[in-house]
């Protein structure tokens, strides 16, 4: 055995004698502040024998972890991976009374909830003691990446090395403008994404404009699989059905998913080498971890073990998010009572469920897809795209410029900083892009600002009854349904009212600022004209309501038109940006409107709020002040940060719109990264049957591709594989 192998086992073996002696050391403290945890006979010790007491105690506290923990986690991988989560305290503390059952004479005891309390310490300084000796050690650290790739070239056969082509790792920042970056950038918020974009200028920043609906299911779909054709909302309803698609429901994700693949004919983004974490789409990737589209997807395979075995393999890394998603729990509970208690305007109800909606999103999926995004770089994968939502939660509650959305662009930054801190450790070099999927617009509810919902007000204006009780519209927002999925429970969208409707009452739906209207007793999509004859109010009521910017519906006579307050009316061909009831809004709103009306789902009546340029609010038509997926704002404008040493994505002074367009910039920098050996373009290979046919074989263009096959391998909510270490994100 060489001196370098001598050297590196004398430090392993330094390491675990330090871990142990930390260890050791914690446990004696622990049993002197706790009274219901002792490590002395009841006649009592000398402190050499207590010493060793505990240090027995922690040695066989820290074996079982290293071998029995991993077992117990496979094992009960079939428990949802929330439910798993708030199992890790009474696994860990079982885990802590079975040692001290194994220290000699009996000398090691606890109640279970004592146990619980000291396996959690002992796991978090473990862990800590452990990470710092790693830290200080590049060569152990080498090593272990060493390990990590030796492991996926065995297992693909392929060695790109650091010497090959580069990969790239796309991270969406969920709902962060292009100006909230960049000022998050400029005051040191984001320090990380400060240095990338002036310290060492090694990125470039630069907005892009989303189509009509602002929202990550048309966002996500259009960026992964290149087409959001006929995606006009975040949930909407299709008449020859009867069915409300809503983006976050997994159903409707993989009836999306499955439209994209046929009208494009190609498997995504992804579908080379790739992996896809925390998304709503696949992509097209193998691998797959909180991907909502394949929690749709039955049988075997439906649940792959190492999504999320990868990251709650290690008890102190399931310890540690535990405890963070008690943490976070705690800060909502506080900071909302803050706001109520100052008094803040405008504000919104957030108890019930959601501070624990907010910990899954802002605790539990980052850790889970951060841990998921290393391991895929550890593995040398060719392309990632991973959705970190923890943004986009807050801002929909607190609001955009909130102190509480603020704190969280800073604990994102520090999950860039890893990242960037692992691409420069991985086997092969990465490009790192960060891009995100539409901004944010603050604003008070049209609830709170009218004393109405959009509902009421369509109901009011068809001659209908109108509750007097306020009729809030459900909220949009991604992570609730992510925890339902987590959770295996079915979406409200799949059992409530919304599902169905009677053909008499008209079906409103919301996404963010943007209301969608439909008659299911109108066949096909309705004019004007019908409108005018048998509900005579309806249209002059919502265009001259103060809250709204604009209406859009199909007239008989004119083609589609634009309404507005004063009786006023375009046709769609006519409209032009900064002109008539399009002023508010920007440049792109004309193109955006036109676009959305060729949509065979589009609604009979497409209804945007109104919008203050001066302030940059709007009202949104659900429980949200900081609200996306129509026109108004910066919800619309969304960035794009990418190496220097890739491409311009558009030519200089043009824009860059649309996400069909993002797409095929992201691809083209996966070609010039991989040169010519990675296909432009692969169709799926694995023929998957789809729930959800509906009639859209009827819609698709000629010569699409077939009805199926739109994933290659998939799982629920936390699945696919996952090599590699777990992260510490705070």
């Amino acid at each position: 055995m060489g001196d370098g192998r001598w050297r590196t086992v004398g430090n392993a073996l330094m390491r675990v004698a330090v871990v142990w002696a930390v260890s050791t050391l914690t446990m004696l403290v622990l049993a002197g502040v706790l009274p219901e945890f002792r490590l002395q006979s009841d006649d009592g010790d000398s402190i050499t024998k207590t010493a060793f007491t505990a240090a027995w105690g922690a040695g066989a506290f820290g074996l079982l972890s290293a071998l029995v923990w991993p077992l117990l986690v496979r094992a009960l991988l079939i428990v949802p991976a929330l439910v798993l989560g708030l199992l890790v305290f009474f696994l860990n503390g079982s885990l802590l009374l079975v040692a001290l059952r194994l220290i000699p004479d009996g000398r090691g005891a606890a109640d279970p909830q004592t146990a619980v309390v000291v396996a959690a310490v002992m796991s978090a300084v473990a862990s800590a003691t452990s990470t710092a000796l790693a830290v200080r050690d590049d060569n152990a650290y080498r090593r272990r990446l060493s390990r990590l790739a030796d492991r996926r070239r065995r297992r693909s056969g392929h060695d790109h090395g650091r010497c090959g082509p580069p990969g790239i790792v796309f991270i969406q920042l969920d709902g962060v403008g292009h100006d909230i970056l960049a000022r998050a950038a400029d005051t040191g918020l984001m320090p990380t994404v400060a240095r990338w974009l002036t310290d060492d200028g090694s990125h470039r920043l630069t907005p892009w404009r989303t189509d009509w609906s602002s929202q990550t299911g048309a966002s996500q779909l259009g960026i992964l699989h290149g087409s959001n054709h006929d995606v006009p909302a975040f949930r909407w309803y299709e008449k020859e059905t009867g069915d409300v698609m809503v983006s976050s429901r997994p159903a409707s994700a993989l009836e999306l998913q499955r439209r994209a693949v046929a009208r494009t004919r190609d498997g995504g983004l992804l579908t080379v080498d790739g992996a896809s974490r925390g998304n709503l789409f696949s992509g097209g990737a193998d691998q797959l971890a909180l991907v909502l589209s394949m929690a749709a997807r039955r049988g075997k395979g439906r649940r792959s073990r190492a999504g999320y075995f990868a990251y709650f393999s290690d008890p102190a890394n399931a310890v540690r998010t535990a405890l963070s998603f008690v943490a976070e729990v705690c800060r909502e509970i506080g900071e909302s009572t803050r706001a109520r208690i100052r008094k803040d305007t405008p504000r919104i109800k957030r108890g019930g469920l959601y501070p624990f909606i907010r910990a899954f999103a802002t605790v539990v999926e980052r850790d889970v897809v951060v841990a998921a995004v290393m391991g895929d770089m550890f593995a040398g994968r060719t392309a990632v795209y991973a959705d970190l939502v923890a943004y986009d939660e807050v801002a929909h509650h607190s609001g955009p410029h909130s102190r509480d959305a603020e704190k969280l662009l800073g604990r994102l930054d520090r999950c860039l900083a890893l990242i960037a801190k692992v691409a420069e450790h991985t086997p092969r070099r990465y490009r790192i892009v960060l891009l995100s999927d539409h901004g944010q617009s603050p604003g008070e509810t049209f609830a709170g600002a009218y004393g109405l919902t959009l509902k009421d007000l369509v109901r009011a204006g068809c001659g209908l009854p109108v509750s007097r009780r306020a009729q809030r519209t459900r909220s949009g927002s991604e992570a609730r349904d992510a925890v339902r999925i987590a959770l295996h429970r079915r979406p409200v969208e799949e059992t409530g009212a919304e599902h169905r409707a009677e053909p008499s009452d008209p079906v409103v739906l919301a996404s963010g600022n943007l209301g969608l209207i439909s008659f299911p007793d109108i066949e096909g999509r309705a004019s004007r004209e019908q409108l005018d004859r048998s509900r005579p109010a309806l249209l002059s009521t919502l265009a001259n309501h103060p809250g709204i910017g604009f209406l859009l519906v199909r007239s008989e006579r004119h083609g589609s038109v634009v309404l507005s307050g004063g009786g006023t009316e375009i046709p769609v061909r006519e409209l032009r940006d900064g002109e008539g009831p399009l002023a508010p809004f920007g440049p792109g709103a004309a193109a955006a409107i036109r676009r959305t009306d060729t949509f065979p789902h589009v609604a009979d009546v497409m209804v945007n709020s109104m919008h203050d340029a001066a302030t940059g609010t709007v009202h949104a038509f659900e429980e949200q002040i900081g609200s996306h997926g129509g026109l108004g704002g910066a919800q619309s404008l969304p960035f794009l940060l990418w190496p220097t040493d890739l491409s311009s994505p558009v030519a200089d002074g043009t824009e860059l719109v649309g996400a069909e367009r993002v797409h095929r910039v992201l691809r083209r920098w996966l070609r010039e990264c991989a040169g010519r050996r990675t296909p432009a373009t692969r169709t799926p290979t694995t023929v998957v049957r789809y729930a959800a046919d509906g009639a859209d074989g009827a819609r698709r263009p000629d010569g699409a591709g077939p009805r199926e096959g739109a994933g290659r391998s998939g799982g629920t909510g936390l699945s696919g594989e996952a090599d590699g270490t777990a992260a510490t994100v705070g």
